[in-house]
C-alpha cells in the first residue's frame, strides 16, 4: 500500500512539473507576436537555455549540501510562480503597451528558477523511490511518462480554455496559468519525503562544486559526437517551440484560413508531437511485430506472382528465415545492450557508494585522530598540575596548595 501510495504521489508531481511548462511552452511565440513583440521571441527562448547552463548547478549545490531537495523545489517553484505570475499580471495591466524590457525581466527570473526543477523532481522522485524500497531504475520510467501527458494536457489546456471570449494561447493568461500550477507545485513539493542532505566532508574547488570537470568528457570521440547533435536538436527544437504556432497562426490573416482547424488549434496541432512521443514508445515491441507481417505478405503475395509454386515455397521460407534471425537478433542485440548498460550504472553507482564510505571512514579517522590528540593534551596539561601540586605539599605550602587546586576547578 505504501508503495503504491507514493508512486501515485510522484506521478502527480511529475504530471504537475511539466504542466507548469506546457501552459506557455509552445504558444508564448504566439502571444508575443499578438503584442508586436515578435522581433524579440528569439531572446525569450534563447533565455531558457542561458539559465539551464548555471542555474540546475547552482541550485545541485544547495539541495546536496544546505536544504533538502524537496525543499529547494518548493522554493524554486514558488519563485518561479511569483515571477510568471507577476509576467501575467504586468501584461494585463500593460494592454496593447507591453514593453520589452519588464516582461522579459519578469519571465526570465521566472525560467532562472524554474530550469533546476526538472532535475530536482528526479532527485525527490529517486530518494523517495528509494525510500519506498523500490528500484528507481525500473519504477521512475513510467512515473515519468505521466510528466509528458502532463505538458500534454496542459497544452490542451492552454489551446481549448477561452477567458473572456480570447483563447488562451493567444493571450497573457497563459503566463497566469504557468505560475498558479507553479505555486501549486510549490506547496505540494513540501508533502513530499524528506530527503537526505549529505554535508560536505572535504573542501572542493569551485570548478568541482559547479561540475566544470564534466567538460573533460569531451575527450571521448563518441562523446563529442553525441553532444553536438544533442545541441542541433536541441536548437530545433527551441525552433519550434518558439515559432511553429506562431507560423500557423499568423495564416489567421488570409480569410480562407482564419477559420481553419490549424490556425484556431495550432496548440492542439502542436500536441501531436508530444502525444507521438508517448506513443511510440509504448508501440515499439507492437509495430515490430506489425512491420514483420507486411513485409511476409508482401514478398509472399510478390513471389506468388512471379514464381512457380515450388520454387515460390522455398523462397518465401528462406526469406522468413532469415527475416524471423535478423529480428530475433536485433532484440538480442537491444536486450544486450541494455543489459550492458545496466551492468555499467549499477557498477558506476557502488563505486559511488564506496568512494562515500571511503570518505566517511576518512572522516570518522580524522575525528577520532582529533579526539585522541585532544585526550594527550588533556594528560599532558594534568601531569604538569600534579607535580605542581606535589611539588607544593612537598615544601609544606598547604594554603598555596589549596588555592592553586581552586583554581584547577574554576
Amino acid at each position: 500500500m505504501r508503495n503504491n501510495h507514493i508512486s501515485a504521489r510522484l506521478i502527480l508531481m511529475n504530471f504537475l512539473e511539466f504542466a507548469v511548462w506546457g501552459a506557455y511552452l509552445t504558444s508564448l511565440g504566439r502571444y508575443l507576436g499578438n503584442i508586436g513583440l515578435s522581433n524579440e521571441i528569439k531572446w525569450f527562448f534563447a533565455m531558457q537555455g542561458i539559465v539551464s547552463i548555471f542555474m540546475p548547478a547552482l541550485m545541485g549545490i544547495v539541495a546536496d549540501r544546505y536544504m533538502q531537495a524537496q525543499k529547494v523545489l518548493s522554493l524554486c517553484h514558488g519563485l518561479a510562480g511569483v515571477f510568471m505570475a507577476g509576467a501575467g499580471f504586468y501584461c494585463m495591466s500593460a494592454g496593447d503597451s507591453v514593453q520589452f524590457a519588464p516582461l522579459f525581466a519578469l519571465y526570465s527570473l521566472s525560467v532562472a528558477f524554474f530550469m533546476p526543477t526538472i532535475a530536482l523532481t528526479n532527485s525527490v522522485a529517486y530518494s523517495a523511490l528509494e525510500g519506498a524500497g523500490k528500484d528507481p531504475v525500473k519504477a521512475f520510467p513510467p512515473i515519468r511518462v505521466f510528466g509528458t501527458i502532463g505538458f500534454i494536457c496542459s497544452m490542451l489546456l492552454t489551446n481549448w480554455l477561452k477567458i473572456d471570449g480570447v483563447a488562451m494561447q493567444d493571450s497573457y493568461t497563459q503566463l497566469i496559468q504557468s505560475g498558479a500550477m507553479s505555486i501549486v507545485l510549490c506547496l505540494y513539493a513540501l508533502t513530499m519525503p524528506s530527503c537526505p542532505v549529505k554535508p560536505a566532508t572535504e573542501s572542493k574547488s569551485i570548478v568541482d562544486s559547479l561540475g566544470l570537470k564534466a567538460f573533460t568528457l569531451f575527450r571521448d570521440r563518441q562523446f563529442a559526437i553525441f553532444f553536438i547533435f544533442s545541441m542541433m536538436l536541441g536548437a530545433s527544437l527551441q525552433i519550434t517551440n518558439g515559432y511553429a504556432n506562431t507560423f500557423l497562426g499568423s495564416f489567421g490573416s488570409d480569410p480562407a484560413l482564419a477559420d481553419t482547424f490549424a490556425v484556431k488549434n495550432s496548440n492542439a496541432l502542436l500536441a501531436i508531437s508530444q502525444t507521438s512521443e508517448t506513443l511510440c514508445i509504448l508501440l515499439i515491441p507492437s509495430a515490430l511485430g506489425v512491420f514483420n507481417h507486411l513485409i511476409r505478405r508482401a514478398y509472399n503475395s510478390k513471389v506468388e506472382m512471379q514464381l512457380s509454386a515450388v520454387s515460390k515455397e522455398w523462397h518465401i521460407d528462406l526469406l522468413w528465415c532469415v527475416n524471423d534471425l535478423i529480428l530475433i537478433a536485433a532484440i538480442l542485440l537491444v536486450l544486450l545492450l541494455f543489459e550492458r548498460h545496466k551492468q555499467q550504472m549499477e557498477l558506476q553507482q557502488d563505486r559511488s557508494i564506496l568512494q562515500e564510505q571511503v570518505r566517511d571512514m576518512k572522516s570518522h579517522i580524522r575525528a577520532v585522530e582529533q579526539i585522541y590528540a585532544s585526550i594527550r593534551g588533556l594528560k599532558h596539561d594534568l601531569g604538569n598540575h600534579a607535580l605542581v601540586l606535589r611539588g607544593l605539599l612537598a615544601k609544606g605550602n598547604y594554603e598555596e596548595a589549596q588555592v592553586y587546586a581552586g583554581t584547577l576547578a574554576d
